[in-house]
């Protein structure tokens, strides 16, 4: 397809669904699958969001919902960024045009939006395990209804999918996981072997057949019993030398597979084999990740997650300005690298995400991608550090909450050498809550023993960085998603527990941390202006805290504020707040700003800062509505 898209024929549009996908001929079907890819390509493009990933899941999708019956059936999308197909066909065709602004619909799953989201899903390898709790709860109620996870070949790297699997197979639960594999290639005789082997293994005539012969032999006295281990042993050595599913198999699954992934009347017939078997059953789907879109499907990787691109040619949107938090982290690693022989890059499954592309390029034997397995990269890091390696662990705040005991036990009890770096700290966006990096200070700041930093600026970043790998113990970094402030001021060399006071004032002190910095320092610049004096304190260290700095400037103002991009709960007011009390310190009045104790919701980065008092603005209305007389901040003067 190229950016215009199929003739739009507006079939999509008119239909009831997700019903009406049951009265559609094949043909119809393929006009509205060329309908939702040029849907998804342009409103991708002005929103962004994941744009290869559900281009590559639309045939998949129509079929599910041709063979199922959503919302009593119920459909688990893992991770769910390939969720905006199902969502075009439940519901949300109207306002999909609202994808990932704030106040539209979620770009995951998500239940309080539609009852046909069976499951809310942001992480990975999550989908099976939850289709076994939604199983067993189906067959606790005496109900018969389908569950389906669909879950793709990389979450399948996680361990947590292959424990559910082990499980339900246990369990011989009646679920249907589908493997959507977009990345294996398979060569024309073994797939055409295959194909061959799951026509005849879905054949329920020749199911039955085999069955009836089972017990047959083992009715003949004496030899069947014998005879039909025999058997046995002779098709489990065919399985193995032939058959792609005998994992899975041997896990207690029937194996369906490999399937054309964009050939609907083939996944129909798939789909409609396994409803009506019992027992656990794994479909194996191939597709092509970016399908009918050429840039797309040329470049997967870029095309994945987008911030939008032009129409046409689909040239993603250029960001002028300063380099990326994201960008200065891999630059530096990479130059202490070439200085170290004993730094190691981890990453798992996000090499480009957290700027370690050139790092493997570079230095292939000391770059380490574990798949979607945080838990193994933060043990497997701590055995690197306890062999005299210099592990730097870069992972996304929100994902690396699924590693706590591994950073609890493995690293700090252990008082190991490992960096972790948590990129996108803070709101990230549109991605919304599953993704929001709002809970590393308090998931960390218990844990003895760890030093926690955040930078105000990219050249902050870096100085932190060196000081990490030269600390001789575990250290995380937190810092945003976006570009750096540009225009960085020299300040004071960061030494290890200290903070930076960049100005001073008698009336406020506003203590700051990371990105929120400067808007520290605007909100102080606007505040003189009404003769409010402000000194301005760039924390640096969550823990341990600048305990001195912290108490000079409580017994010299009246007021203190902290300001983090972070939740109130735990973070760095809190922090704060400890220590006052410990100290015993009443003079001083304490404003924290934060986000509160909810889910933040999904929107535009700065718009939610915004929305949050997190900004010059908020900051000034905080001061301000303190040190006014109680009778006029309420008055509304």
């Amino acid at each position: 397809m190229d950016d215009k898209g199929a003739k739009n024929t507006n079939l999509l549009g008119n239909l009831q669904l997700p019903e009406g996908l049951k009265e559609l001929s094949y043909q119809e079907l393929e006009v509205v699958a060329a309908e939702i890819r040029e849907l998804l390509i342009s409103t991708i493009a002005r929103t962004g969001g994941h744009l290869a990933p559900n281009l590559g899941v639309v045939e998949l999708t129509l079929a599910l919902h041709r063979v199922f019956n959503s919302p009593q059936d119920k459909i688990i999308w893992d991770v769910g960024h390939q969720s905006y197909v199902h969502k075009l066909l439940t519901g949300r065709f109207s306002r999909f045009s609202t994808l990932r602004q704030l106040g539209g619909i979620s770009g995951f799953p998500r239940p309080e939006e539609s009852e046909h989201d069976a499951f809310a899903t942001g992480h990975s390898s999550t989908s099976i395990s939850a289709a076994v709790g939604l199983a067993k709860a189906r067959d606790l109620s005496g109900e018969r209804h389908k569950i389906i996870a669909v879950i793709g070949d990389g979450s399948m790297t996680g361990g947590m999918a292959f424990e559910a699997l082990n499980h339900a197979g246990h369990l011989n639960l009646d679920l249907i996981v589908v493997l959507n594999d977009n990345e294996m290639s398979i060569a024309r005789n073994v797939g055409a072997l295959s194909a061959y082997l799951s026509r005849v293994r879905m054949n329920p005539a020749i199911n039955r057949l085999k069955e009836e012969i089972e017990q047959l032999i083992q009715g003949i006295p004496g030899v069947g019993e014998k005879t039909v281990r025999y058997l046995e042993r002779l098709k489990d050595s065919l399985k193995y030398l032939v058959i792609p599913g005998i994992l899975f198999e041997e896990l207690g699954f029937s194996y369906f597979g490999p399937v054309d992934g964009h050939n609907i009347r083939q996944l129909v017939q798939v789909f409609r084999d396994a409803a009506g078997r019992s027992g656990p059953v794994l479909i194996h789907v191939l597709t092509k990740k970016g399908k009918g879109y050429l840039p797309a499907e040329e470049d997967p990787l870029k095309y994945h997650g987008i911030s939008g691109f032009e129409l046409p040619g689909g040239r993603p949107r250029e960001r002028s300005g300063p380099p990326t938090y994201t960008q200065v982290f891999g630059e530096t690693l990479l130059e202490v690298a070439k200085k170290d022989e004993r730094v190691v890059a981890i990453t798992a499954a996000m090499p480009e995400g957290t700027g370690l592309l050139e790092f493997a390029r570079v230095f292939p034997d000391r770059f380490i991608d574990v798949g979607i397995a945080e838990q193994h990269a933060v043990t497997m890091a701590a055995g690197l550090a306890r062999g005299g390696k210099k592990p730097v662990v870069a992972i996304y705040s929100s994902f690396l909450q699924r590693a706590y005991d591994q950073i609890l036990h493995d690293v700090c009890l252990q008082n190991l050498p490992v960096v972790f770096a948590l990129d996108r700290a803070g709101v990230v966006g549109e991605d919304g809550p599953t993704h929001h990096g709002l809970f590393d200070l308090a998931y960390l700041r218990s844990i003895p023993g760890i030093t926690i930093m955040a930078p105000k600026d990219e050249d902050e970043l870096r100085e932190m960085l060196h000081l990490a790998l030269a600390m001789e113990k575990p250290v995380a970094i937190r810092y945003p998603r976006g570009q750096g402030q540009g225009e960085n001021k020299p300040g004071e060399p960061v030494l290890p527990g200290r903070a930076e006071v960049l100005c001073r004032g008698e009336q406020v002190a506003i203590f700051a941390l990371g990105p929120l910095v400067a808007e520290a320092e605007k909100a102080a610049r606007r505040l003189s202006l009404l003769g409010i004096g402000c000194a301005v304190i760039n924390a640096r260290f969550v823990k341990p805290l600048d305990r001195e700095t912290i108490l000079y400037w409580a017994r010299r103002v009246p007021h203190l504020v902290t300001v983090e991009d972070h939740n109130l709960a735990g973070g760095f007011g809190s922090a704060v707040l400890e220590l006052l009390a410990d100290e015993g310190v009443q003079e001083t009045r304490l404003t924290r700003l934060g986000y509160p104790d909810r889910f933040v919701e999904f929107g535009p980065q700065q718009k939610l800062r915004d929305l949050y008092g997190l900004n010059a603005e908020g900051i000034c209305r905080a001061v301000t509505g303190q040190l006014l007389p109680v009778a006029d901040a309420g008055s509304g003067r």
